[in-house]
């Protein structure tokens, strides 16, 4: 009979809290997981992103707020599952409580980490897509392309090139042009 393995100690949200501030962690169902630091292309396509959103955000009005990470987005209590999306719309301010968002937040863009992409296409796909994101891109500046998961209208997995000009489909006339965000990139 094969040994079982040992299971991964689980934490509480006040363990969570009380890690060091220079630890950039997630955790998924009570398990914490280390991030890596982002790269230069990473945090300037997460500028460039931010600001875009930003300003249409502001100019078009509404409930709406976006925030770059690192901010906590709790997903569930029981199991624990918190993660820290690169960049988040919320446009419920219920969930905001002064430190994380509590609840789905209605659209999230990661910046695929070139060590651990299957955790941005596979494992964050199933917890956004679970807790009910409304609106999941996948951005892979690696590969020059955008994966759009559209969850409210059963629309997975439509990638675009980075010459590409792309509806944010929560929205009716936002469109964000790949190829202005792409000219920040070092390579």
């Amino acid at each position: 009979m094969p040994a079982l393995q040992p299971q991964p100690e689980t934490i509480t949200l006040e363990q969570y809290e009380a890690l060091p501030e220079e630890i950039r962690a997630e955790v998924y169902e009570g398990v914490v997981y280390d991030m890596g630091s982002p790269s230069q292309d990473h945090q300037a396509i997460l500028t460039e992103l931010l600001v875009f959103i930003r300003s249409y955000l502001k100019k078009n009005g509404g409930n709406c707020q976006v925030f770059p990470a690192p901010f906590d987005v709790k997903l569930s209590d029981s199991p624990l599952t918190v993660v820290q999306p690169d960049l988040m719309v919320v446009c419920d301010k219920n969930k905001l409580d002064g430190k994380r968002c509590n609840g789905a937040p209605d659209f999230i863009i990661e910046i695929v980490s070139p060590g651990n992409p299957a955790d941005d296409y596979i494992r964050k796909l199933y917890y956004y897509k679970n807790s009910g994101v409304r609106e999941y891109w996948i951005v892979d500046h690696r590969r020059k392309i955008v994966t759009v998961n559209y969850f409210e209208e059963s629309i997975l997995n439509v990638q675009y090139s980075f010459d590409s000009t792309i509806k944010v489909n929560i929205y009716e006339d936002l469109y964000i042009n790949f190829s202005e965000v792409a000219d920040v990139m070092s390579i």
